[in-house]
């Protein structure tokens, strides 16, 4: 079994006591990869020192959250912009937009995701995008900015059939899923029914939404094998090639 988790914040401090059983652990369940994507300037160094620790398996990401956006926006881009030119990064990521939890930066998400993304065109790198409450607010960002030049995921993707369908039509982006699939009351795996394995890759987001049976626990990076278990059900699929192809899938995206 092949798999890649294209999304986890296993650098929290949720894992401090234990993170090199985590590690082993997704080894151990085939994990070929962890993707890390920063938070804010606060999780710069917590990031960057997993991602040194485990050099090659870690891989860190590099981008300002949504949710972190608020009054001081301009000093925290600027200092994650820093970064870019200090080490190699997979992408520019967590990116976005968060209509969820505050609206009262709701234009300043949409300058700071539109600046970051602008860097993604001039580096290179995927896009990894935080769109909760906001798909289409993130999808006219990307148009505004140029939606051929870009590539990347929808994170924790979890929309309608007509979101997925936008989503799609953009050309280049990808669906993250992740344990919200797993859930009871979740409609995902009705939506997913609609469009091909060959758009989804597998994520965590770890420690938050861990799959079922271990939802409402700290999540972590071998449980993506629940993930690619449920996906397995939805297109009447071998376990090990829901693995090998959400795992190419990734390869391709990032450039692995």
């Amino acid at each position: 079994m092949r798999i890649i988790d294209t999304h986890s914040h296993i650098y929290a401090e949720e894992f401090d006591a234990d993170i090199d059983q985590v590690i082993e652990r997704a080894k151990i369940a085939g994990v070929e990869k962890i993707l890390l994507p920063n938070i804010d300037v606060s999780s710069i160094e917590r990031l960057h020192g997993l991602a040194n620790r485990y050099s090659g398996y870690c891989i860190p990401m590099m981008g300002l959250h949504p949710t972190s956006v608020g009054d001081d926006w301009k000093s925290q881009l600027s200092v994650v912009e820093s970064q870019l030119s200090q080490r190699s990064y997979i992408a520019i990521g967590e990116i976005g937009i968060d209509l969820y939890w505050d609206k009262t930066y709701a234009k300043e998400q949409a300058l700071v995701f539109e600046e970051q993304l602008r860097w993604s065109i001039r580096l290179g790198l995927p896009v990894a995008i935080h769109s909760r409450d906001a798909i289409a607010e993130c999808i006219a960002s990307i148009r505004n900015v140029g939606a051929e030049q870009l590539r990347g995921v929808f994170h924790s993707f979890g929309g309608t059939e007509q979101e997925l369908d936008d989503i799609l039509a953009l050309g280049n982006f990808m669906l993250g899923i992740n344990g919200v699939v797993t859930f009871k009351n979740s409609t995902l795996s009705q939506v997913l029914s609609k469009t091909s394995i060959d758009n989804i890759i597998i994520e965590t987001d770890a420690p938050y939404l861990a799959p079922v049976p271990y939802r409402g626990k700290r999540n972590e990076s071998s449980y993506t094998i629940k993930i690619a278990e449920k996906l397995s059900e939805i297109y009447n699929l071998p376990f090990d090639e829901v693995g090998e192809v959400t795992t190419r899938n990734a390869e391709r995206l990032f450039m692995l």
